[in-house]
């Protein structure tokens, strides 16, 4: 049997009779081959424009999101960029906070919390951030509003994609596509902008001399929207994004959602706007199929909860109008809860059963981390310094009767400004850092000292010997304390 991608249900396929079948002629086995279809044909998806409060919300994060992501490597904090990672320096700026590899807890801390806000907000209203703040939707919305100015809505883009090539249909094309490249490509320059300099990172893009990594995350990164959001777009939601699958772990009955009132809603038919629907033996749903032509997905709302709902709520958006339009009340497509439709429950019961345990212990957790984060921050050393041992000289006896050790400290300047750190050691009795006891840095800078430490010969048994560093900003600056040991030989 051979099977093959074609449109159509898959056909049943006859049993083949025996080649030496006293019933019948010999059949050859290639004349019983049957085509069956193994994958269903994706069809393109027209999403309908919608108005509403839903649809403002919407877009309101897009231009919130989008400020930030576009205008924020642009900001200048004295004389650098304001955000900036600097991966060859090893330094990552934020603002007035320097950050370097030693502060990886920070970065932790900072997934940790993403991840439970994502698991908070989808215990309570589902897929919040894929309807609104996602940058796969929110760039599909981008690239869907310049394909509705350039080529019209839902019913415009659908004939002219059925009509033959013109040159009316040709320019329409070409210029969605440049116009969707351009943002694309602008999208890939302000990613690599975070890592470089976007200043002039800018110049170099426009002479064409960018360096060859730069180049390629530009392109790459830029190709990456493209695709997405030009072509992928509902695929992404529902093949490769992890979310889509596990989503049903983290919701109840109690988790708000977008749901269809089947027990106002049906049955389904149409009917005049004069018209009595329960003298029709009518529900309130008109069956009008704007909710399927404005879903992104292509779902139908009213045939339950489906994962591929990324609760953007434009169907709410167009039902809650064709209501209007009818005289009936808004909300039979609205967010609300099973249990809340199932029982018939108002607005206050749901708001009520919202805050149920697995709520209150997320977002206990995620309130005491971002506090601990927060704090950490705000008492963090505004230095760093690493020991590290001299190992090609252990020990050695010096002038006066000093036994000393030698040892290499990086220190590294966390702020924005010049500081110079004191040196000196305890812990050991006669213990002193002997030569260059101060050392001077420039904002954020980082640099190896060489520390030689004595203490009294014969002062102590022969072997390891731990004491302290400790390192002072002058004049009443912090104090660090790093460990150490001093090694006695034989």
């Amino acid at each position: 049997m051979k099977a093959v991608a074609e449109k159509g249900p898959p056909q049943a396929v006859q049993p083949v009779p025996a080649a030496n079948d006293a019933a019948g002629p010999r059949v050859e086995a290639a004349e019983q081959e049957q085509y069956v279809s193994l994958y269903a044909a994706s069809k393109k998806i027209y999403p309908r424009s919608v108005q509403g409060l839903f649809a403002r919300w919407r877009w309101g994060l897009v231009f919130a999101t989008q400020l930030i992501f576009y205008g924020l490597p642009w900001i200048q904090w004295g004389s650098r960029q304001a955000v900036l990672f600097e991966l060859e320096a090893r330094r990552f700026y934020i603002f007035g906070v320097v950050l370097y590899p030693q502060d990886f807890v920070y970065l932790t801390g900072i997934l940790v919390i993403s991840a439970l806000s994502l698991f908070l907000f989808t215990a309570v209203a589902g897929r919040l951030w894929c309807g609104y703040a996602c940058p796969q939707t929110v760039y599909s919305e981008i690239f869907m509003w310049i394909e509705r100015k350039i080529e019209g809505d839902r019913n415009a883009r659908m004939k002219l994609d059925q009509g033959d090539m013109n040159p009316d249909k040709l320019v329409r094309k070409w210029f969605k596509h440049l116009m969707w490249f351009m943002v694309a490509l602008w999208t890939g320059l302000t990613f690599v902008g975070y890592f470089t300099p976007i200043r002039e990172l800018f110049v170099s893009a426009i002479q064409l001399a960018t360096g060859p990594w730069e180049g390629f995350w530009i392109l790459f990164y830029g190709f990456a929207t493209y695709g997405n959001a030009g072509f992928l777009r509902e695929q992404v939601c529902k093949y490769m994004c992890p979310y889509a699958r596990f989503q049903g772990a983290m919701f109840d009955k109690d988790t708000l959602i977008v749901t269809y009132d089947h027990t106002r809603g049906e049955a389904r038919g149409s009917r005049s706007r004069k018209a009595d629907p329960r003298a029709l033996g009518l529900g309130d749903c008109v069956d009008c199929g704007l909710c399927v032509q404005v879903c992104p997905t292509g779902i139908d709302i009213r045939n339950g909860s489906q994962y591929e709902c990324i609760g953007c709520a434009a169907c709410i958006d167009v039902c809650d109008e064709v209501m209007v339009k009818m005289n009936y009340p808004k909300g039979l497509v609205r967010y609300s809860t099973q249990n809340a439709i199932n029982k018939g429950w108002s607005s206050k019961e749901v708001v009520a059963h919202l805050m149920r345990p697995r709520v209150l212990i997320y977002t206990g957790i995620w309130l005491a981390l971002i506090l601990a984060l927060l704090a950490s921050l705000a008492l963090r050393t505004p230095f760093k310094v690493d020991v590290v041992r001299d190992r090609t000289s252990l020990a050695r006896i010096v002038g006066d009767g000093q036994l000393e050790n030698v040892y290499r400290l990086q220190l590294m300047n966390a702020t924005e400004r010049k500081q110079t750190f004191r040196i000196s050691a305890v812990g050991i009795k006669g213990v002193q850092v002997a030569g260059q006891t101060e050392v001077e840095l420039d904002p954020a800078q980082a640099r190896w000292a060489v520390v030689r430490v004595d203490i009294p010969y014969n002062a102590l048994t022969p072997g390891s010997h731990p004491f302290q560093f400790e390192i002072k900003v002058a004049p009443d600056g912090p104090v660090l304390s790093e460990k150490s040991v001093f090694f006695v030989p034989r």
